[in-house]
Order: structure tokens, then C-alpha cells, then sequence
């Protein structure tokens, strides 16, 4: 089955070969359709090797099962997102992000793949490490626990008598 965007679904069917009331003519080619199967695709057949991307020549049948329709092409996924997708801009590098390209997303931020790091320590992140998003920044959980301590230093400093009754503990 393709699932087509902006038309109707596809579907590979048996066409029924030697039955002459059942002949299908290839809407890509115009021939008859004699072939084992064919393809169903915007209310018309197709040969498996006639439904193609307009733009890359690649076998819709095969790439997968969305094919999508615009401006008169039929296209690909990746033709489809590169010609009409909206691209975006990295949150960490500032550079354009193409509509096809895969992303990593945190809240309403797009990173490229290979710039999703800490942004302190440029720890790349492997499936599962968490991390966390503070004042728009990404951050691994080490760097970010260490901004937690900072930060509620700077709002609860330790009295004179709390460092004193450390200073022992630290040269002991």
C-alpha cells in the first residue's frame, strides 16, 4: 500500500493477466498493464517501474509506502521535502537545517544531528543520557547540576560561621 499526499491511497494489486476485460493501461507509459501486479495511484494504474519521483527517478513502489503530489509532479518524500519542506535554522550553530535532513528537537528548538551536545562541555549525547534545556541552552546532567549549585549560592550565600565550620571538613 502507498499513501499518497494530496490524492488518494495506492495499492499493489494482482491485475489479472489473460483477462482481456481487466487490462489496465499504465497511465506513465500508456502501455497495457500485463504485468503480474500493478500499482494504484491517484485513481490510476500503473506498471511497478512506471511510478517514479519526478525528480529523482526513484521506484515509489519500493522506497516506501507515502508518495506525495504537487505543483502536477508526483515525488518522493525526500524530493517533496527538499522542494517544497520548510527548512529551518540550528539552535547551537545558527546554520540552515534543510527540511529533509533528521533533527533532533528539544521544546519549540531544531538541532542538527551532530550539533546536539552540551553546550558547556560539548559531551555528545548517546541514546538514553539525559539532558536539559536551561535558558535555551543544552545542557549534559553534570553541567547542568553544577549551574543548580552556583546558582542557589548566589541566592542563599553561606554565612561566615557555615564556611567555618566547613574549612575542617575540607583540610581533614
Amino acid at each position: 500500500m502507498v499513501e499518497v499526499k494530496g490524492g488518494s491511497s495506492a495499492t499493489k494489486v494482482a491485475s489479472g493477466a489473460g483477462a482481456p476485460s481487466s487490462s489496465k493501461e499504465c497511465a506513465g507509459c500508456g502501455k497495457l498493464i500485463s504485468d503480474r501486479y500493478l500499482l494504484k495511484a491517484l485513481d490510476l494504474y500503473w506498471h511497478e517501474d512506471c511510478l517514479k519521483c519526478g525528480c529523482c527517478d526513484c521506484r515509489l513502489g519500493e522506497v516506501g509506502s507515502t508518495l506525495y503530489t504537487k505543483a502536477n509532479l508526483i515525488l518522493c518524500k525526500r524530493d517533496y521535502l527538499r522542494l517544497f519542506g520548510n527548512t529551518g535554522y540550528c539552535e547551537a550553530c545558527t546554520k540552515v537545517i534543510p527540511a529533509f535532513e533528521m533533527v533532533m528537537r528539544a521544546r519549540s528548538n531544531v538541532y542538527h544531528l551532530e550539533c546536539f551536545a552540551c553546550q558547556q562541555c560539548n559531551h555528545r549525547f548517546c541514546v538514553g543520557d539525559r539532558f536539559y534545556l536551561c535558558e535555551n541552552k543544552i545542557l549534559c546532567e553534570y553541567d547542568y547540576e553544577e549551574r543548580l549549585v552556583f546558582a542557589n549560592m548566589a541566592y542563599n550565600p553561606p554565612s561566615i560561621a557555615q564556611l567555618k565550620r566547613q574549612l575542617p571538613k575540607l583540610e581533614g
